[in-house]
């Protein structure tokens, strides 16, 4: 679970909020983490690796280079999954090295090797959820980027300078602060821990409430280039709409239900911190509250990297395929090819729904030299077996044979 009580917990003079929630049946809750952990980090890991089916094999149609949304998605999963490990790890040694932990609690204790491994786990465990969430926000941005303004692959090492610098800086930053003078004196008091709790909580929170902002002016810009088409939506363009708006509302439910119940915990438990007795009788129900939403949080935030991937890709399926030539021809998502749809619907062998003709005619309804900027839209589509669907608009029209031979070799069939 990522919570910064467990980086509290390492200070062995913590507050009674802190020592009352971890210590409270430990060894279930050391289970049930390790359990969710392991279960999130087997599938994730399986969803993301290559398939035997679905995936274009090289031929003469050259593959595409991925998207930057696509990246982005395969990096949020990466980081869940790293998230996941140091979870697993941590709660291993929890539970098979009592004695060990134990003596976190010990005061002027000479054995740093305890404390160490206790800030180094929970630093690992928040640097990468805190990267996931920094990279969930640049996801929101980049789609919305890409539909507007055109921006492309160039922008990734942009966002890896935001995300990883600023997870670094606020997890190093927020650290500091809470274990200033040392880590086996910790400076007592609520507003000293307030700092390394608003380091964790802050990109979480700037998910919950830019991330649909973001969203709902990307479907509402996606819709309108579809109408651009002869300014009425068809089927196929209703379905698009309607299956981007689908996907996006996917990843914010599943950030929501993973993390929320953070939240509501570490409210209940600066509840408690101003109170001048926790075990007053008068608290019992919140700290009933906080008790099960700590044990609610060590089940959903590590299944965090597993239900990212089904709302990301969708079921990908058990048969996987390691072999070296499979993995070269995998790029990074799925979701990087493009197939035309000349007929609205196209029953090839591919993974990837596309409506590059859609946005085709409507160039040519508005290009009358055939010319125009290249632009990609990279959004999430449900109804596809992979991720993301990409609108291509090249920078110069291909005529129909070019569109005709490039649909034999990848394609999506549309449910209807």
């Amino acid at each position: 679970m990522a919570s910064p009580r467990l980086e509290t917990f390492c200070c062995p003079n913590r507050d009674a909020a802190t020592g009352f929630v971890v210590n409270f049946q430990s060894v279930l809750f050391g289970a049930l983490s390790l359990g969710s952990a392991a279960l999130s980090l087997i599938f994730a890991v399986v969803q993301i690796l290559p398939k035997r089916k679905g995936y274009r094999r090289l031929g003469q149609y050259p593959l595409p280079r991925p998207a930057s949304s696509s990246r982005i998605l395969f990096i949020i999963s990466v980081c869940d999954i790293l998230g996941c490990a140091g979870i697993i790890i941590r709660s291993a040694v929890w539970l098979g090295l009592p004695n060990f932990i134990s003596s976190i609690s010990v005061a002027n204790n000479t054995d740093v090797l305890p404390e160490v491994f206790c800030v180094g786990s929970a630093m690992w465990i928040q640097l990468f959820f805190s990267a996931s969430f920094w990279w969930t926000f640049c996801y929101a941005v980049d789609v919305f980027l890409v539909v507007k303004t055109s921006a492309g692959i160039s922008t990734i090492v942009l966002y890896h300078m935001i995300t990883w610098g600023l997870a670094v800086l606020l997890c190093v930053e927020g650290v500091a602060m809470l274990y200033y003078p040392s880590i086996s004196d910790c400076e007592q008091g609520l507003q000293h821990a307030i700092p390394h709790y608003v380091t964790t909580y802050a990109p979480m929170l700037l998910v919950l409430t830019a991330n649909p902002v973001f969203f709902s002016r990307t479907v509402s810009a996606v819709t309108s280039l579809l109408k651009g088409r002869q300014g009425i939506y068809t089927e196929n363009e209703r379905r698009l709409a309607n299956e981007i708006k689908i996907r996006f509302f996917k990843i914010m439910l599943v950030f929501f239900v993973c993390w929320a119940p953070n939240i509501i915990n570490e409210s209940l438990l600066f509840y408690l911190e101003m109170q001048v007795d926790i075990n007053d009788s008068s608290l019992r129900d919140i700290r009933n509250a906080a008790l099960t939403t700590w044990f609610i949080m060590g089940i959903l935030n590590p299944m965090q990297a597993f239900l990212n991937t089904l709302a990301f890709h969708g079921w990908t399926g058990l048969d996987v395929d390691l072999s070296l030539q499979q993995s070269r021809e995998l790029a990074w998502d799925s979701g990087s090819t493009s197939v035309p749809n000349t007929a609205g619907q196209h029953p090839t062998a591919g993974t990837t729904l596309l409506y590059q003709s859609h946005v085709q005619e409507a160039q040519k309804g508005m290009m009358g030299n055939g010319q125009q900027h290249s632009d990609a839209i990279s959004v999430l589509s449900e109804g596809s077996d992979s991720s993301t669907v990409e609108i291509h608009i090249s920078s110069e029209l291909r005529d129909s044979g070019d569109v005709d031979a490039d649909g034999e070799s990848l394609g999506n069939s549309v449910r209807r």
